[in-house]
């Protein structure tokens, strides 16, 4: 691949054209190599997957509702491995380069869902969000990433990681863009006035650069000149034990999914991703385990009595810009542990999320919102609306 590509694509000629016509009528897409497209064998990021597995014999459900909203399909994008990573660079790939920032990550899993659209190669693209792998990416490079209600839009053809958590995901370099990919992919919803709004105050102490501090307050203020903003603390739970509830689930069943895949095939896997399905083998059903499930299900329910039809949280998207490629080990890990803080909350609850870029000095971070169940509609027209307040740092 091309550099001038960033390393996006895995193929980038499909040229799928649209079978009907509607709101995204001259748009491209791309999308994540975990969807199914009629005649394509998708890898999962690894070329195992591929060897072991056959060519589609349809499309996915998302992608035939975008291709009959007008839409082309362009290309298949990277994904890490098993879409088991928020990093953003797989082994068996040339790195995927963040076009704002070609010296940091692009973050993952969907990065090259992000890329192809930082790169201005398609409109938008389609991925997955399981722990952040869209909302991270999309922060990264400068995006506005939405990951929809858990369970709103159909997953049928495309591979999961761990269906608790896992959702359908679009990012796009502009808000209307954004809402239009939504119109097409979630079903009809009530729509209602956001009145209540909430700085969740655990999120804004993780933050430790008082640059990215700044920004995101700026960002704030400007959205919300003229109404009030509460700061609250999170119910029910505290931000490691979601991250504790998220992992153990995930992990359980990820390996319930692919351990017999893993352990018959032996693919070859970077060292981030052996370790993650290695500790995923060893997580049982047992007390910790169902407590784990208790936690998601009660804090589900205390979120979404909390938020209603008309709350909405505000939380920084990740704990910082991208991460240098030159950073150490333990500085990475560091960052990811620190975010996964962030994106757990909507991931163990399943409500929406949607993050938008404020770019300061070519440094883009993500400001995020969260709404009640449901409300995923409301979020996009919010988001579109108070687009113009978040275009300046």
């Amino acid at each position: 691949m091309e550099q001038s590509r960033f390393g996006a694509f895995i193929k980038d000629d499909m040229n799928i054209e649209p079978v009907g016509s509607g709101i995204l009528d001259h748009l491209h897409f791309a999308v994540k190599d975990v969807f199914a497209v009629q005649g394509h064998t998708n890898s999962a990021g690894n070329p195992e997957w591929e060897k072991t597995h056959q060519p589609a014999v349809k499309n996915a459900w998302t992608i035939d509702r975008l291709l009959g909203n007008g839409a082309t399909l362009r290309g298949m994008t990277v994904t890490d491995e098993l879409m088991y990573s928020l990093k953003g660079d797989n082994v068996h790939f040339p790195p995927t380069i963040n076009p704002r920032l070609p010296d940091c990550f692009t973050g993952g899993s969907s990065s090259g869902s992000a890329v192809a659209v930082a790169g201005r190669l398609t409109d938008f693209a389609i991925g997955t969000d399981t722990g952040g792998s869209i909302r991270i990416p999309s922060s990264y490079c400068g995006l506005f990433g939405m990951r929809p209600t858990h369970g709103v839009i159909s997953l049928d053809g495309v591979i999961p990681l761990a269906p608790s958590y896992d959702t359908v995901g679009w990012i796009a370099e502009n808000a209307e863009i954004l809402e239009a990919v939504g119109k097409c992919l979630l079903p009809g919803q009530e729509m209602y006035p956001f009145r209540h709004f909430y700085k969740l105050r655990e999120t804004w102490k993780l933050l430790t650069s008082s640059s990215v501090t700044s920004i995101l307050r700026r960002a704030v203020s400007r959205i919300f000149q003229d109404t009030p903003v509460q700061d609250c603390p999170l119910p029910y739970s505290t931000l490691p034990e979601l991250v504790e509830t998220f992992r153990m689930i995930q992990g359980w069943e990820a390996w319930k999914l692919h351990g017999r895949w893993i352990e018959e095939n032996v693919p070859q896997f970077g060292p981030d991703i052996a370790g993650r399905f290695e500790a995923a083998s060893k997580i049982k059903q047992d007390e910790a385990y169902q407590r784990a499930v208790e936690i998601k299900a009660q804090f589900g329910r205390e979120m979404s009595n909390f938020l209603g039809q008309d709350g909405l949280l505000i939380l920084p998207t990740t704990y910082g810009s991208a991460p240098k490629r030159s950073a150490s080990v333990e500085e990475a890990e560091k960052v990811r542990a620190q975010t996964m803080k962030l994106t757990c909350i909507a991931g163990v609850s399943g409500l929406p999320q949607i993050t938008v870029p404020l770019i300061d000095h070519d440094h883009p971070v993500g400001l995020s919102f969260i709404s009640g169940r449901g409300t995923d509609r409301q979020l996009l027209t919010f988001v579109r609306n108070i687009s113009e307040k978040t275009s300046k740092s």
